[in-house]
């Protein structure tokens, strides 16, 4: 009786964005998890690199890379949609802590870095990306829960059992009387630990020369299933960038899902190569 008394009593809802403090220092969740995501991320493709025959430390060079293209430009991506909450207060631009970053800004700085550290290493793009591809899908499922910890990203009101408590103070004021939502970034967070599975599955039947996995069809395949899953989440959020009357992840996810299709034909009906930074027959591994 004690166990489901506890159980009725449970409400699913953030403990708060804080991960612990000590003295001025403060450590909170959404860093916390963007950390552990890279870290991890890091270890499971230098795992990876070797069985495509790339050098692992250059997995670590391009970490730095990375987190440079990606994180400024996931938030500025944010902010040029959202300039009217920050055209009075310029200096939260920089609060990246308190939350407000896009993922795909993120993914768009991450290929821009990409294809310049490609270019400057002599290695093919498309090589580079396919091994990196399952940790970014296992990055984005982990940095979703920071959306949880600063109760952000939320859906519309619902009374399903697993519904999320919103604090007044996060909730949009026409829904000031709600305190329950879809918790949108458990869904997106659960379909990106799907499409790891999908993906590392999908790598290593290509190393077991089970699927003709060509360079480039990894990440396409990426591509087509995160902006599938993104396109329907998105349409629960109330919250979403928008662009006039649409909402900008509906659109991009729409642009995500027609390159990854051109582009599996391109690889697969066509039978030609992706075009890269260096000529895949070129490319060093070292």
């Amino acid at each position: 009786m004690t166990c489901l008394n506890g159980l009725l009593a449970f409400q699913f809802a953030s403990p708060g964005p804080v991960l612990f403090e000590l003295g001025p220092l403060t450590i909170r969740w959404y860093g916390f998890l963007i950390a552990s995501a890279v870290l991890l991320g890091v270890t499971l493709a230098q795992f990876l690199a070797p069985k495509r025959g790339l050098n692992p430390e250059l997995i670590g060079d391009f970490a730095i890379w990375g987190l440079l293209g990606a994180i400024p430009m996931a938030r500025l991506y944010y902010v040029l949609f959202q300039w009217q909450a920050y055209a009075d207060r310029p200096a939260q631009v920089f609060a990246i802590w308190r939350g407000g970053i896009a993922i795909h800004g993120a993914i768009l700085g991450g290929v821009l870095a990409g294809v310049l550290f490609a270019r400057k290493q002599r290695i093919s793009f498309w090589q580079l990306f396919d091994i990196i591809t399952p940790s970014i899908i296992l990055g984005q499922a982990i940095g979703r829960w920071g959306n949880f910890f600063n109760s952000e990203a939320f859906g519309r009101p619902t009374d399903l059992p697993w519904k999320l408590y919103i604090p007044a103070a996060m909730r949009p004021s026409q829904y000031m009387q709600e305190a329950y939502f879809h918790p949108t970034f458990l869904y997106e967070s659960l379909w990106n630990l799907l499409i790891f599975a999908l993906l590392l599955w999908l790598f290593f039947q290509g190393q077991r020369g089970k699927l003709l996995l060509k360079p480039g069809a990894l990440f396409l395949s990426y591509a087509i299933a995160y902006s599938l899953g993104r396109l329907a989440i998105e349409g629960l959020r109330i919250d979403s960038l928008m662009l006039g009357p649409l909402r900008v992840a509906q659109l991009v996810s729409l642009g995500g899902i027609l390159l990854g299709v051109v582009g599996l034909l391109w690889l697969y009906v066509l039978g030609r190569s992706l075009p890269d930074v260096v000529p895949q027959n070129k490319s060093a591994a070292s």
